[in-house]
């Protein structure tokens, strides 16, 4: 817990922020430390833009353990009742969903908002979550009133969570662990229980920035003897959550809580790929109803890529124009340190949407002109 309280915006009561694992860490490093997802976190170390590049270039190990680790099982382990649970809870084809492979997927309401995007994966003896920080207790909550009694949620709150990502990763982890399965034999969006500095870790070839990584899921009380590990590595430097969130975008990764909320749909995301084929035809999961009713005809609106003019980035909110007429909201925006130029996220008018279409962005009083464009910004470089 924190040895900083602060008080809420009334300054009536106070507000109880946590710590994680690398906290005294990531002081140590120089981090400087904001609240974030009700968590002390690092937003930085040296700077965004410096971070931002030496992980395109090298490797980034950012602390992601305030999100949300989860086990989903039963006293049987897998069994019909919890892959049906699962199933009910999830838009997801588990029999597509071979062990040790993550897969994206998307915790919904019954209006088929998005509650959470997420990963899950199949472990031998049940299915292992990763939901957002900011939502994971609400996710909890909810994933705990979908399952029946005879199906368990663990919430593995004493387990650490650390992302090694950029081209040099593969490098400097590979130097550390030793298992049944070569780290090499790892492709994108696969993973397996390793040996890591000596310590038990589950180890899956993903991560949010659009570069090859890895995703490291390990006892908390090991965490600052990992870290310290890999970062003694001259590939490797901290990294902190401004350059991650800049890294996300240039990949056109959305960020829930600003990308996706409950006011979100699947279709007007472009998350269908989320939705697998069979789940499509059936329904059977929260929201159903509306997700294909929205699959076979459309939505009003659409998340959509914009590079702008200038040097003045859009930030969340900023409203969108197409011959003065407002048309959409920015929902995530900043400068490209890879591309040199403002980018951003925006939900528009569905039916004004091509690539290379002109809007208009209004910021701070200025018009600032901007084009569609496909997204990834900056192409992904997973290794598959």
């Amino acid at each position: 817990m924190s040895e900083y309280p602060v008080t809420d915006e009334d300054g009536l009561e106070p507000i109880e922020i946590l710590t994680l694992p690398l906290d005294a860490w990531h002081r140590e490093k120089g981090g400087r430390m904001v609240e974030f997802a009700g968590y002390y976190m690092p937003v930085q170390y040296e700077g965004i833009m410096a971070e931002h590049l030496w992980t395109r270039e090298n490797a980034g190990l950012f602390d992601v353990s305030h999100m949300g680790q989860v086990f989903i099982s039963s006293e049987e382990g897998i069994t019909p009742a919890v892959e049906a649970a699962v199933e009910a809870a999830l838009p997801i084809d588990l029999a597509t969903l071979k062990t040790g492979a993550p897969r994206y997927s998307l915790l919904l309401d019954e209006e088929g908002g998005i509650l959470d995007d997420l990963m899950v994966t199949r472990w031998a003896t049940g299915f292992y979550l990763v939901v957002n920080g900011a939502t994971k207790w609400d996710d909890i909550g909810t994933l705990r009133e979908l399952l029946p009694d005879d199906v368990t949620l663990n919430h593995l709150d004493e387990s650490a969570l650390l992302a090694l990502q950029g081209p040099k990763a593969f490098a400097a982890l590979e130097r550390h662990v030793e298992g049944d399965t070569p780290l090499a034999d790892l492709k994108f969006m696969k993973g397996a229980a390793f040996k890591l500095g000596g310590v038990d870790a589950w180890i899956s070839r993903s991560g949010y920035t659009g570069e090859d990584g890895f995703e490291i899921a390990i006892p908390g009380e090991s965490a600052a003897h990992v870290a310290d590990l890999l970062c003694g590595e001259p590939e490797v430097r901290p990294i902190g959550l401004g350059a991650r969130d800049s890294l996300r975008l240039e990949a056109g990764l959305p960020l829930y809580g600003h990308d996706l909320s409950p006011e979100t749909s699947v279709v007007d995301a472009d998350l269908k790929f989320a939705v697998n084929k069979r789940r499509r035809s059936e329904g059977g999961f929260p929201g159903s109803d509306r997700v294909l009713k929205d699959f076979a005809e459309g939505t009003p609106r659409k998340r959509i890529g914009l590079v702008l003019e200038g040097r003045m980035a859009a930030r969340e909110g900023a409203k969108v124009f197409n011959n003065d007429q407002e048309v959409g909201v920015v929902t995530s925006g900043g400068f490209s340190p890879s591309l040199q130029q403002p980018i951003a996220m925006a939900y528009v008018d569905a039916a004004l949407v091509s690539e290379g279409a002109d809007f208009v962005i209004e910021m701070r009083g200025k018009k600032l002109p901007a084009k569609v464009a496909a997204m990834p910004f900056v192409p992904h470089r997973y290794y598959r």
